[in-house]
């Protein structure tokens, strides 16, 4: 089954938004930090399961010819954007083409699985003087917020539907049996859903709430067993396509989609879920985040959200920081840890954990599905005009998010939670 997004789409690849990489960091502090940067890839290189390979045909690394190779194509720009950029760097230089790897999820998993253990002690004391700060676009204002996720999600509708399943859902799915394929991952994407949906307690005459419309699958399948829908959501590409699908679905009458900050919707509701919505929030929106999940939930209610998590130290080293991911994929977001999701809603709301479920290796599977049809479909993408180094942005973007949950660095839930006075 192919999904029909004709005319649903008003956005046309713009390369004045693509990112442009072509600057190399220059002078003599970049000289001495590319310095630092060669100690370091060769550091790297003598403790993980991996290889460097040099234009001159020399490697460096595991002996076992097996293991993932990172293909140094132009080593000294490579340093450079390390040296004066951190992970930033590294990014930018793949993007550039500066170097590649046969097996780009494994390189990045070995880098994942040891993140912690890689920069020495006295270099990661001054991680808060040497990294970026996160810019102001990083605070999740109203206006701020809608222009964070129209940057991702507005990017055009047709890109999304090259990779994702006839679902149109870009979240983890939920798979019966491990290795995952293809044809498996619209049923996957179904029953994690249905699972939500399940724990939420969704079901005829129930009214519920989505926060974050995505493509619109969430709201059919809960008006399918008979709910009244509120969906809100702040990119008008995502509003456009998941009516017109409401509406072939024939559910109109039970779904309103609206373009709405979360934050200004009003009411009460039986159920009200959100999916891998709370990690474009940003850090200081979180307790508020919370506090409308409590306010629009009835007291009888439940909340079902799915959340991508990350350990709480790395969480708290780098709240304040920018990242690649933040630059270049998700502006103004930042993952939270268990417990800093526990923490909040005990303190902030009445909401207490009834339900959960780890989807992490689902995860790394979904992604590994999505990596593969974006690579297969790189004519098709380029068609839309998106140029080579946006392509390239892309694949890096899928492999690192697969590294993180193969490496458990990473982890999602299906987080299910009821206000503590309800009956649950």
């Amino acid at each position: 089954m192919s999904v029909d997004i004709a005319g649903t789409s008003s956005t046309t690849a713009d390369p004045k938004r693509w990112p442009d990489v072509a600057r190399v960091p220059r002078g003599p502090v970049a000289a001495v930090s590319a310095r630092i940067a060669t100690s370091l890839l060769r550091r790297v290189a003598a403790r993980l399961p991996l290889r460097l390979s040099y234009p001159d045909g020399s490697v460096i690394g595991a002996a076992d010819p097996t293991l993932p190779t990172l293909v140094l194509r132009q080593p000294d720009r490579l340093v450079r954007r390390i040296g004066s950029h951190g992970l930033i760097g590294f990014g930018e230089s793949y993007m550039a083409g500066e170097w590649d790897s046969d097996d780009l999820a494994g390189v990045l998993t070995a880098f994942a699985t040891s993140m912690a253990d890689l920069v020495p002690r006295a270099l990661q004391r001054m991680r808060p003087i040497a990294l970026a700060r996160q810019p102001r676009s990083h605070h999740n204002s109203r206006d701020q917020a809608r222009r964070n996720i129209s940057e991702h999600y507005d990017l055009s509708n047709e890109l999304f539907a090259e990779f994702l399943d006839e679902t149109m859902t870009y979240s983890s799915a939920l798979f019966d049996r491990f290795p995952a394929s293809r044809s498996q991952l619209a049923d996957a994407q179904r029953s994690k859903i249905d699972r939500l949906l399940d724990t939420a307690r969704v079901g005829p005459g129930c009214t519920m709430l989505e926060i974050g419309t995505g493509w619109g699958e969430l709201s059919i399948r809960a008006a399918q067993r008979g709910a009244y829908v509120r969906s809100v959501t702040l990119s008008a590409e995502q509003q456009r396509l998941a009516r017109q699908r409401v509406a072939e679905a024939g559910l109109s009458d039970r779904v309103d989609i609206d373009l709405c900050d979360y934050r200004d919707v009003e009411g009460r509701f039986d159920a009200v879920l959100s999916v891998e919505m709370i990690e474009a929030v940003g850090y200081r929106f979180w307790p508020t985040y919370f506090r409308t999940l409590d306010r629009l939930v009835s007291p009888s209610g439940r909340v079902a959200i799915q959340a991508i998590t990350m350990p709480h130290s790395r969480m708290l080293a780098s709240r304040n920081t920018h990242t690649w991911i933040q630059k270049y994929i998700f502006p103004g977001g930042l993952l939270p840890s268990t417990e800093a999701v526990i923490g909040i809603t005990e303190r902030h709301t009445s909401l207490r954990t009834v339900d959960m479920l780890s989807l992490g290796p689902h995860y790394a599977e979904t992604l590994r599905l999505w990596r593969e049809r974006f690579v297969d479909r790189q004519e098709a993408v380029s068609a839309l005009g998106f140029d080579t180094v946006f392509r390239r942005m892309w694949d890096l973007y899928l492999a690192y998010s697969e590294a993180g949950f193969r490496s458990r660095y990473l982890d999602v839930y299906q987080w299910t939670l009821a206000p503590s006075g309800g009956h649950w």
